[in-house]
């Protein structure tokens, strides 16, 4: 008889556990990091915030890092100790991958994706959006140009673990880790679970002039966990994404306000290597929605399940 390794069987009752857990991480991590403002001296209010100030920047740098742990990590952390009867963290993706090879394939994969990203990225500055969209937009411009400035060395391992790998632990562990795996068994589609996934991880950054990079992003990587069945990969590739933005970002920080250039044909190409990519993953993968969410013969898999 298959061993029952869920608490909470319903994909429905699960999201509902999530997204009450984001909200109070949400809430959570605003009420700390205000209350960090306060004994700075800051005046409540994103207006009155002095980002050249070193003090402040070194808080927000602080509050920053924290955020992202309760946010993203805590949430995805609790929800899996909830759901799961034994072995959380392994069930919430953190696994050996099921092979070598997908750890490479992961990071040529976002390599070869900048094109597409950049050529959706102008795409996306085309799309009328509301004023209070832009100026969330400008608003993070600002908080991203301060951060990244580099006055030493020191500066550029700091955002590395600032920006890069804390943000690309605590995200996977978040949104493909626990957010994916619901939305797939709910729609008991891998692709439409991932999908969504993606649009809900772009839209959650509020970032709304690289809506449509963010998603593709998203999808991407929620492509190489689900082959891979490994959130270590994913996670590999994701801070290789954000490791070679915040170093362009950091030696040349005009690249925050400017989209480079990138023709269709380009686009094209790299498209086409993407999606060659993803084949080789695909083919190389054993996984399978049958195989994770609903074990035949009522046998459990050790890559999954164990």
């Amino acid at each position: 008889m298959m061993r029952n390794y869920l608490k909470i069987h319903s994909p429905w009752a699960q999201l509902g556990l999530f997204f009450g857990l984001l909200a109070g991480g949400l809430t959570l991590a605003s009420v700390i990091g205000g209350a960090i403002l306060v004994t700075k001296g800051a005046v409540m209010g994103h207006e009155s915030l002095d980002l050249n100030d070193p003090r402040l920047t070194g808080a927000l740098k602080f509050i920053q890092g924290l955020s992202t742990v309760i946010i993203f990590g805590l949430p995805a952390l609790v929800y899996a100790r909830l759901t799961f009867r034994e072995d959380p963290v392994y069930f919430l993706g953190f696994r050996k991958a099921e092979k070598n090879s997908f750890y490479l394939l992961a990071i040529a994969l976002l390599l070869f994706s900048f094109p597409v990203e950049g050529w959706l990225g102008q795409l996306n500055k085309g799309i009328h959006l509301a004023p209070w969209m832009i100026k969330m937009e400008e608003d993070a411009d600002k908080q991203i140009d301060v951060f990244l400035r580099v006055n030493s060395p020191v500066d550029v391992y700091i955002n590395l673990f600032l920006i890069a790998l804390l943000p690309a632990v605590c995200e996977e562990a978040c949104f493909r880790g626990a957010l994916q795996r619901i939305l797939i068994h709910a729609f008991k589609s891998p692709w439409a679970g991932i999908i969504a996934t993606g649009i809900f991880f772009s839209a959650f950054h509020m970032q709304f002039q690289g809506f449509l990079p963010r998603m593709f992003l998203g999808i991407l990587l929620g492509l190489i966990y689900w082959y891979s069945g490994s959130l270590w990969v994913s996670i590999g590739a994701h801070f290789f994404y954000n490791g070679v933005q915040v170093a362009a970002i950091s030696f040349y920080p005009k690249l925050i306000h400017e989209n480079p250039s990138v023709p269709l044909y380009t686009a094209l190409i790299s498209l086409v290597i993407v999606v060659g990519l993803l084949s080789v993953m695909r083919r190389q993968s054993g996984t399978t929605y049958s195989r994770v969410y609903e074990p035949e013969n009522g046998k459990e898999y050790d890559e999954f399940t164990r």
